[in-house]
């Protein structure tokens, strides 16, 4: 069993590029967002116990989270491995998830901050479909109006603004620069300019992976 690692700083473009890594390696994605949440509708054990953090609006252990990755490595459709999507994130959640699985690719898309505070500050979706949009990269044809089902209930994310954005990237670096160099030292970390056409990079990161 072998598994890929996929990080980089918020608005990288890690979600859409992991959902393509999927596709092409059958690996199944893995978020630990989505496993707490899955854990806490589904009322395991696990779930129980990470519900309590949540309700209290503090951060989930990193013990619960490796309680969780323990329980998805035996689901049948883990048998090859698993590509993880922003986990882990500190040197402790790394050297715990190599006692559990082997990582044999880890993928780091690297972003300059300038390019990410322009990503995420630009970004408003439609408040009834839920498309995403972009004031530069992706604009609605009629200024105000969802091209897809024609409301005009624009929305932007409160934290989609460069303070919080700066804040989040001085913390993506701080816990990931450590993680990227231990990795290095374990001559697996592959890095991919994010500042690309969305295929290029897609392809820059198959290349990598083979």
């Amino acid at each position: 069993m072998s598994s890929i690692v996929l990080f980089g700083p918020p608005g990288a473009g890690k979600g859409t590029q992991a959902a393509r890594i999927t596709q092409t390696t059958g690996l199944p994605q893995v978020s630990t967002g989505d496993m707490l949440r899955a854990a806490v509708k589904n009322g395991t054990k696990t779930g129980i116990e990470a519900k309590k953090y949540m309700d209290a609006g503090k951060l989930v252990p990193d013990s619960i989270i490796i309680d969780l990755i323990k329980d998805r490595v035996q689901d049948p459709d883990a048998v090859k491995g698993l590509m993880f999507d922003g986990f882990p994130r500190t040197i402790p959640q790394a050297e715990a998830l190599s006692n559990i699985i082997e990582v044999t690719h880890v993928i780091a898309i690297n972003v300059p901050d300038e390019r990410i505070v322009e990503r995420i500050c630009g970004r408003y979706s439609c408040g009834s479909c839920g498309i995403v949009y972009h004031d530069t990269f992706n604009p609605t044809k009629q200024d105000g109006v969802c091209d897809e089902c024609g409301s005009t209930d624009m929305k932007r994310r409160a934290d989609d603004n460069e303070d919080t954005v700066l804040q989040r990237l001085s913390a993506y670096h701080e816990q990931t620069s450590p993680l990227a160099d231990w990795y290095d030292g374990l001559g697996i970390l592959r890095n991919v300019n994010g500042d690309k056409a969305i295929d290029e990079i897609t392809k820059d990161i198959l290349i990598a992976l083979n």
